[in-house]
């Protein structure tokens, strides 16, 4: 099986444009704001990794990634 674990990065630029825009209908339908950016003109790359790394999805998560970072374990 495959995980996605997503990052997203845009310019300031695009980035209003996407604001102003508002969701589109199949970004509704799919609960996915990338499908926005994609109707937009946006492209987005993927890269494959040998190794899961941890999603960050709550503040807890972020709270547990910050004190594994900390303490130099690696990820």
């Amino acid at each position: 099986y495959w995980r996605h674990l997503g990052v997203y990065g845009y310019r300031r630029d695009f980035l209003l444009r996407f604001v102003e825009h508002g969701a589109v209908a199949l970004e509704e339908t799919e609960k996915l704001e990338q499908l926005r950016a994609l109707y937009l003109g946006a492209k987005i790359g993927t890269v494959r990794t040998e190794r899961a790394f941890p999603g960050i999805d709550t503040p807890a998560d972020l709270e547990a990634a910050r004190k594994q970072l900390a303490s130099g374990d690696s990820v």
